[in-house]
């Protein structure tokens, strides 16, 4: 069921369709990154993305990438909610597509998960023009709902049978580490040459080294630092209980505890902090602009990842802790599989879901300066010398190189092979709208 899609000329410059639902870009810093060296390197390239706070233009273009914004859904809390959130999403994304596509042919889509529903707009031009469709995997949906809610239920099964079908449909799947690879080819079926690895690794011009500044430690001797997404399965609640054991119990007083980032937690884990009287001990600073968690970081004596260890956590790799490692940062975490294979040498860890010993690890690092200054430089190395961003760019590259020497998966007939009519035919349907411009939602 396969056939040879669109093959544009050297001459032909090839339109690059990329569609994320839980993150505006840039804010979404893979798909921003990634989205930037697909540019750079001779595709046009434009994002479809929902709203969010400091992105709110519906239409604008940033490093010649054009970037389409569609109202963000209400973030969901059960399962009526995220039929509602996905569909909605859903609905933006197929119409913003097609007003594009009218507008401009792209040659991909490239689709950015959760949720495992983008599939069903790449399908429309799959079978229609035989665009080629790549998932780039960026989450374990049916492991991230098992996380959240503790089931394998009817929703669990639909997650890993949505998976299938985009795995089945896909060209290409790109995956962020090896574990999330081997879930390609075992579960997805994915062909080991259509699997790349393409991880997420830090951008150095972005993540500065700069001078420490005291008073984030209010007044106490170390700071401890977080960075990422204020969600459930972050395991703050954790890092909150391993704060009280420290304080309360073992009376260390001398450390702070700063929290950058948001999420829908947050005001929950600010009560929580109250209730065992940590006030005095915390500092949640919300979404921050770059230099405001530059300072934190770069403030901070070691830094902590207290993800809860579950099937989703891990076999994922956590941005906060290749951006611990590229500021030059020891850390703190449970053991995790994919946790390890990053950090190596640069962490410590604790037993999982233990905050006793999560406790027992951050004092035990905070009372040996020469370990720590060890365990910094080991992962700023690693990080310069084969997780940066700049490393990972060509896998990308290669990845897409490889992508044009293959059949396209389950398309029918190739564009070209369209009669000139029908193309012509959908391009004058939607020709209204075209000559409207997306820019009109501006």
């Amino acid at each position: 069921m396969g056939s040879i899609g669109r093959r544009p000329t050297r001459r032909q410059k090839r339109h690059v369709l990329i569609i994320v639902e839980n993150l505006p870009v840039p804010f979404d810093t893979r798909v921003w990154q990634e989205a930037r060296a697909l540019s750079t390197n001779g595709y046009h390239v434009s994002v479809i993305c929902p709203v969010g706070k400091g992105y709110e233009k519906r239409r604008e273009t940033l490093d010649g990438i054009d970037i389409y914004r569609h109202p963000a859904p209400v973030e969901a809390r059960g399962a009526a909610g995220y039929l509602l959130e996905y569909s909605t999403a859903l609905f933006w994304q197929l119409a913003l597509a097609i007003r594009l596509f009218a507008r401009h042919p792209f040659d991909v889509l490239h689709a950015c998960n959760p949720p495992d529903t983008i599939f069903i707009v790449a399908a429309l031009f799959k079978f229609l023009f035989a665009t080629r469709f790549v998932f780039d995997h960026h989450d374990l949906c049916p492991e991230l709902y098992e996380a959240k809610f503790g089931k394998r239920n009817l929703v669990y099964r639909l997650l890993v049978a949505l998976e299938r079908l985009t795995f089945l449909l896909a060209d290409l799947t790109i995956a962020t580490n090896e574990s999330y690879r081997q879930i390609a080819l075992e579960r997805g079926r994915m062909a080991p040459e259509r699997a790349a690895v393409v991880r997420s690794g830090p951008d150095m011009t972005r993540l500065r080294i700069v001078p420490s500044d005291p008073t984030l430690k209010r007044g106490k001797r170390f700071l401890v630092s977080y960075i990422g997404v204020m969600g459930n399965q972050e395991g703050i609640n954790y890092l909150i209980e391993a704060a009280h054991h420290l304080i309360h119990r073992l009376g260390r007083h001398d450390i702070h505890f700063g929290l950058v980032g948001g999420g829908p937690e947050l005001e929950r884990l600010k009560r929580q902090v109250r209730s065992l009287e940590l006030d005095p001990y915390f500092t949640f600073t919300g979404r921050v602009p770059d230099d405001a968690l530059l300072a934190m970081t770069n403030s901070a004596d070691l830094c902590v990842n207290p993800d809860e260890s579950n099937t989703m956590n891990d076999k994922s790799t956590m941005n906060k802790i290749m951006e611990y490692m590229a500021l030059g940062k020891p850390i703190v975490q449970f053991d995790l599989t994919e946790g390890r294979v990053s950090a190596s040498e640069a962490s410590v860890y604790a037993r999982p879901n233990d905050p006793v010993d999560l406790a027992a690890k951050i004092v035990e690092l905070l009372d040996d300066p020469d370990r720590r200054q060890r365990m910094g430089a080991f992962g700023r190395w690693r990080i310069e010398t084969s997780l940066a961003w700049h490393h990972q760019a060509p896998k990308l590259l290669a990845a897409y190189d490889q992508l044009w020497q293959r059949p396209v998966r389950l398309a029918h007939r190739s564009w070209s092979s369209r009669p000139h009519h029908y193309r012509g035919g959908l391009l004058a349907l939607h020709k209204r709208s075209a000559t409207t411009e997306i820019q009109n939602d501006d």
